[in-house]
């Protein structure tokens, strides 16, 4: 019987989808299956998938949501932990996915979640917000509900019992997350189980993606809210905040533009998301969904000297 199922969405995957499977192919477990959730590719995402025989589930990008195509590939599923990672993903450690079902050994955890970093290719500020949401020490015992779907794994009598919101335009793993938590379990956070997260974004679709999470955060948090004075105080704290490590790091010349437009950006988009009202109409749906996005070239993160280490660069030429 398969213990455990990884389920990877996809949509026009091609330059990253090669570098992920490759990655799961070297952990140091072995007892697990492959589930593809593919919502409408067409650069050859799904001859990749074919190549390497892995049971692929087609999903109309019409009627695409997040938490509609995680219950999808979890309805598929065998395993008795459901592992989440992103097509635009790929794990650090062949030891990646044995720290990342470590806390199972609770029978009280229903959620675990792993370390994610951006890479050379990623823009500053993101990189930024990766070390801030994942630090380097683990959180056994977290106090709140944040988790986040690119690099996750959960029970399956956990999902059957809540299932995701397929209604939601973002943020579905937050929303199980903290359902779970009202019904008493318990999330953990591994840093060891880490993913490089490579997001290939121009700065439309990051004000795309702040805007829909905005949107699905004032959803899941009715009584929460922020004021637009609230939202400039935040813009003027994180840039601060950017820029003085960029200096401190000496490259802030090369990313002053980069980080005010990132953050701009990030801002504005959760501005808009929670003045939000009123339904998602389909071409709202259409821009926070499928944004347009222009090819941004691959550069490998630092070298990590480790025995765990995978080494992506005997496989892939830009390692």
């Amino acid at each position: 019987m398969t213990k455990y199922s990884i389920i990877i969405r996809c949509m026009n995957e091609r330059r990253h989808l090669p570098r992920l499977l490759y990655g799961i192919s070297q952990q140091t477990i072995n007892n697990f299956e492959i589930i593809a959730v593919d919502s409408g590719s067409t650069d050859g995402t799904i001859e990749i998938l074919n190549d390497h025989r892995i049971k692929t589930i087609s999903l109309n990008p019409d009627s695409f949501s997040f938490g509609r195509s995680c219950n999808i590939g979890c309805k598929e599923a065998e395993g008795e932990i459901f592992i989440f990672v992103s097509a635009h993903a790929y794990p650090i450690y062949r030891t990646w996915l044995e720290e990342l079902i470590k806390p199972f050994c609770d029978p009280l955890v229903g959620i675990s979640y792993g370390k994610q970093r951006g890479n050379e290719s990623s823009n500053y500020s993101e990189c930024q917000i990766f070390k801030s949401w994942y630090p380097d020490e683990d959180q056994s015992l977290q106090d709140h509900p944040f988790c986040n779907n690119a690099n996750n794994a959960i029970r399956r009598n956990l999902w059957e019992e809540l299932y995701f919101d397929e209604v939601l335009t973002g943020l579905e793993d937050i929303d199980f997350a903290k359902r779970a938590r009202d019904r008493n379990y318990k999330i953990s956070y591994v840093a060891a189980a880490e993913v490089v997260h490579v997001h290939e974004e121009i700065f439309s679709a990051v004000f795309n993606r702040y805007r829909r999470e905005a949107l699905a955060y004032r959803t899941i948090f009715p009584h929460e809210r922020l004021s637009g004075w609230q939202i400039i105080n935040l813009f003027f704290r994180n840039l601060k905040t950017d820029c003085s490590r960029a200096w401190a790091e000496n490259c802030f010349f090369q990313n002053l533009k980069d980080i005010l437009s990132f953050r701009l950006m990030q801002f504005c988009g959760t501005y808009l998301g929670m003045k939000q009202h009123g339904p998602v109409t389909d071409s709202l749906r259409q821009r926070f969904y499928y944004p347009n996005r222009s090819p941004v070239s691959h550069r490998s993160i630092d070298k990590i000297i480790d025995v765990n280490s995978i080494e992506y660069h005997k496989i892939f030429e830009n390692d």
